[in-house]
């Protein structure tokens, strides 16, 4: 079997590569082949030029000729799936590729065909975290838990894992930013598809630091989730 692992990217000069290199070291389990796709959403700070001078034929590359948003990003990266696993991971290092195994484990033993890496569910890195975005992210999931009777402690989490199967469920996406979250979670839980959480480790960083979602983003979930619910 083969896994999948979208990497959507928009100006992460200072992370990208070590993004990539911690991915190539992960020793997969169960004898799952790597494929790596990544989406370069038209960044303009030297992103773009660092990924075309990587020599390595395994490795896609997706360049977009304008800047779409991170659910653009991903939706292009699904097109070029060949793997029976998708991974989604972000390019700015909060999450660990060591996870991957642990996330991996309940769809392989056919626990669950979707699997979220929760931020939650293990808080020894919850301090780093600014507390303003820990309570965004609570009241999300709440929202989420609220409108669709479900039992998360993490919906927008980056680490979301399904089988190539769920596809024909959360397909087409129509989310062009980071309401693709809320978007893929309702999906989801409206075709009563279980949602199994793991914990994970994260190291937050702030928007000094390059993070690009902000509080606009908070209100268009928001939106995202009540049209998916009762719209949709």
């Amino acid at each position: 079997m083969k896994l999948s692992i979208i990497i959507p990217v928009y100006n992460e000069k200072n992370t990208i590569f070590e993004v990539l290199n911690r991915i190539n070291n992960v020793k997969l389990d169960y004898n799952l082949e790597k494929e790596v796709i990544i989406v370069d959403d038209f960044s303009n700070d030297g992103t773009r030029e660092i990924l075309k001078d990587i020599n390595n034929k395994e490795l896609k590359k997706i360049f977009h000729q304008s800047n779409i948003g991170k659910g653009g990003a991903i939706k292009s990266g699904l097109q070029n799936i060949t793997g029976e696993i998708i991974i989604i991971q972000d390019a700015d290092l909060e999450y660990d590729p060591q996870d991957f195994n642990i996330l991996l484990k309940p769809i392989i033993t056919r626990q669950s065909k979707v699997v979220y890496g929760s931020r939650f569910l293990d808080n020894k890195n919850i301090k780093n975290w600014n507390i303003l975005t820990r309570l965004a992210n609570k009241f999300l999931t709440f929202f989420t838990n609220l409108l669709f009777n479900s039992n998360l402690s993490d919906m927008e989490t980056c680490y979301k894992v399904f089988t190539k199967k769920v596809l024909t469920i959360i397909l087409p996406i129509e989310s062009k930013r980071f309401e693709i979250e809320p978007e893929i979670t309702a999906k989801l839980l409206k075709n009563n598809i279980m949602i199994f959480e793991v914990p994970i480790n994260y190291y937050p960083r702030k928007t000094s630091d390059g993070k690009h979602v902000s509080w606009p983003d908070f209100f268009i979930a928001i939106k995202e989730l009540i049209k998916q619910k009762y719209f949709k």
